[in-house]
């Protein structure tokens, strides 16, 4: 077996966030200053945790905030970025490059919420999700080849006992990683976050910290929102297994508290 943390991080703000504007897959805008400014804000927050794997979607603006993430950390200067396709942000189609507006109008229009519709050309959340779901067959093979031999299992209940370890929602960087070794790392997106987390929590059974709120849980991640589940895999014969999941927190955001307007 193999217990390890997996923390989800979206990236820096780009001048498209500022002005509402949606971004998707062909809308690919590099962060702006206030963006880096929030990635080096994360990478100082996450500086001390040890990351072994590291998987970025392959969009500019979150390699660009998982490089500085990496550059800011004390352990991780010979790891290995992975650029994966399949943790880009949704797609959203005709309304890639308009404002969040037109997407509410669109959805208004064809007498859908904004949430559930999906523009011409773009993906579905079931699209999405799938795509979240390649990613984790990807992310439990790989974990378990490179950890599982030396990787230590999780204390008996701890992996899946919400209660045991709830932290409050702005806790320190660390919450939840004691008595794990291994951590990935994956930079992405908001609408896919928001798409991979219901996944984990609806679909995979996560348990949740009892402070947790449903609507917090699967609300936006602001730009650099930071969650994190912990995860136990076992081996079969055809397949690695998901055998314990727990969420630590989500969408957290107090290491920006401290950061200044941009000039």
């Amino acid at each position: 077996m193999l217990t390890f943390s997996l923390t989800l991080v979206r990236h820096g703000e780009t001048q498209s966030n500022k002005d509402k504007l949606l971004q998707g897959q062909g809308v690919d805008n590099p962060l702006s200053e206030t963006g880096v400014r929030q990635g080096e804000a994360a990478g100082q927050y996450l500086k001390e945790i040890p990351f072994s794997n590291v998987f970025v979607s392959n969009l500019q603006r979150a390699m660009q905030t998982a490089e500085i993430i990496l550059r800011n950390n004390t352990h991780c200067s010979g790891t290995e970025m992975v650029l994966e396709p399949l943790l880009r942000e949704k797609s959203f189609g005709v309304a890639e490059g308009r404002p969040k507006e037109d997407l509410k109008n669109m959805a208004n229009a064809a007498g859908q919420a904004a949430r559930d519709y999906t523009p011409p050309g773009g993906e579905t959340t079931d699209q999405v999700k799938l795509r979240f779901k390649k990613f984790l067959k990807i992310l439990f093979k790989r974990m378990l080849d490179e950890h599982g031999l030396s990787g230590p299992e999780a204390p008996s209940g701890a992996a899946g006992d919400a209660a045991a370890s709830d932290v409050p929602p702005d806790g320190s960087a660390d919450d939840g990683l004691q008595g794990v070794s291994v951590h990935a790392l994956v930079v992405s997106h908001g609408a896919f976050i928001r798409i991979a987390v219901r996944h984990l929590v609806e679909d995979l059974e996560c348990a949740i910290p009892t402070w947790v709120k449903m609507s917090h849980l699967f609300s936006p991640c602001p730009n650099t929102g930071i969650s994190r589940f912990i995860l136990t895999l076992s081996r079969s014969e055809s397949r690695p297994v998901l055998t314990a999941a727990r969420c630590v927190f989500s969408n957290r955001k107090n290491h920006l508290e401290n950061l200044s307007p941009a000039e």
